[in-house]
């Protein structure tokens, strides 16, 4: 199911220990890293879909989890341009996401990653909660950092200020703007480095 725009809808799943870490799982025969996630199904509400995603990637089931929050509306990213099917009949550009903070309450016994007949990760740990801002791939980390700042009111409740701490996004954010900023009014004037002047 992709909208009219090329967007494929999809749940997002931020499984956070009572500590404040967080799950972060590598790709099967990959070395990339990332949340839990996955595409809509037409009949699916965005809770369903993540409950059944859950169950399909880490093997926990409801009764495992809390459900702290979620993002409002949707947090898109676009794939690269190399990984985009052109000769598909509908072209799908990037995801269209709403992501859940789930409170892990299971045992860690119960996490598996082998229950499906292509299982998405082949291994897992508990990350900080802002690691992976600067470990996913470059094209979701603008995703990444709109539903972990949305979501980080939440995981305070449970885990304190202490484990998901205000700066180190705020830090992040800040730090890159004024760069940005300036590269724009310069490229405004002419004055980059790459014109003549």
């Amino acid at each position: 199911m992709i909208d009219p725009d090329g967007f494929r809808p999809n749940v997002g799943i931020v499984l956070m220990h009572p500590d404040g870490r967080v799950f972060w799982a590598r790709r099967v025969r990959r070395d990339g890293w990332q949340f839990p996630q996955g595409g809509m199904n037409t009949d699916e509400t965005p809770l369903e879909a993540m409950y059944r995603e859950l169950r399909e990637e880490t093997g926990l089931l409801p009764e495992h989890v809390s459900v702290l929050g979620a993002t409002p509306g949707w947090l898109r990213y676009r794939l690269p341009q190399r990984a985009i099917r052109r000769n598909d009949r509908i072209v799908c550009v990037g995801q269209k996401q709403v992501w859940f903070l789930l409170q892990f309450t299971g045992e860690e016994a119960h996490l598996r990653l082998d229950l499906t007949d292509k299982p998405e990760f082949d291994h897992w740990r508990w990350v900080d909660f802002w690691y992976p801002l600067e470990h996913v791939v470059m094209f979701k980390r603008g995703v990444y950092a709109s539903a972990l700042r949305h979501l980080a009111k939440y995981a305070r409740q449970v885990a304190g200020a202490q484990a998901i701490p205000q700066v180190a996004l705020e830090t992040r954010t800040r730090s890159r703007r004024p760069q940005h900023r300036r590269r724009n009014a310069e490229q405004a004037r002419g004055r980059d480095d790459g014109g003549a002047g």
